[in-house]
């Protein structure tokens, strides 16, 4: 939806949020509505005091991990995605969002670990194979990286996301040709020509790693 559509959406839930409080259904779409329009530490609001109400609703506690990990509050996002499944109803998605927390964290091999787990239950997802193939890039192994990424963006449920990541993967290793024709794909020529410029500038650089991880995290 376009940003005038999430705003509409976080006024209509907001107004049934309202109407009463820590009601299930209105507490995750009127949280999902604030997320998707910046209101990261409202939403948070909003899915703690759900899941005060329903401390062992998964879905609840899932999105409430997510809100967290958004507004930057890591560690306590990670005590609550713990939560938001069971060893024996492992949810693939929960533990994709606990290797993206564990990334942002510099928790590399951990996050991989979370990521390995969620495709062995959902195999060839392509957003955790893109979450694991940016994983393998913040820690130094590009090749790895560009296999991975290489596989999901061929998948049919691929979205740009996954290949962007790959386009910069690419140009991290100095495959400008490849990155700028996949880069193509969704970007206007004006923006091709200025993210592979940067990447080539960057890769020209002597000691840029820490350049790099930044750009990756971004």
């Amino acid at each position: 939806m376009s940003p005038d559509e999430w705003r509409e959406q976080a006024d209509r839930w907001g107004q049934k949020f309202d109407a009463a409080p820590g009601d299930r259904v209105a507490s995750l779409n009127y949280a999902r509505a604030l997320r998707a329009i910046g209101r990261r530490d409202q939403a948070v609001a909003v899915l703690e005091q759900a899941a005060a109400r329903q401390p062992n609703d998964l879905e609840v506690l899932g999105a409430y991990g997510r809100a967290l990990a958004d507004a930057g509050k890591l560690r306590e996002a990670l005590g609550v995605l713990e939560r938001a499944h069971l060893p024996e109803r492992p949810d693939w998605r929960v533990l994709s969002a606990q290797g993206v927390v564990s990334d942002k964290l510099g928790e590399h091999d951990a996050a991989q670990r979370y990521y390995d787990s969620a495709l062995s239950i959902a195999p060839n997802e392509p957003s955790v194979m893109s979450n694991l193939g940016f994983s393998y890039a913040l820690s130094r192994r590009l090749g790895d990286a560009e296999a991975v990424l290489r596989k999901a963006a061929q998948l049919p449920k691929a979205d740009v996301r996954v290949r962007q990541n790959l386009t910069l993967v690419l140009g991290l290793q100095g495959k400008f040709a490849e990155a700028e024709t996949l880069a193509r794909r969704d970007l206007s020529p004006d923006d091709v020509t200025q993210n592979i410029a940067y990447l080539r500038k960057l890769v020209s650089q002597t000691n840029n790693w820490a350049k790099i991880k930044q750009t990756l995290q971004r």
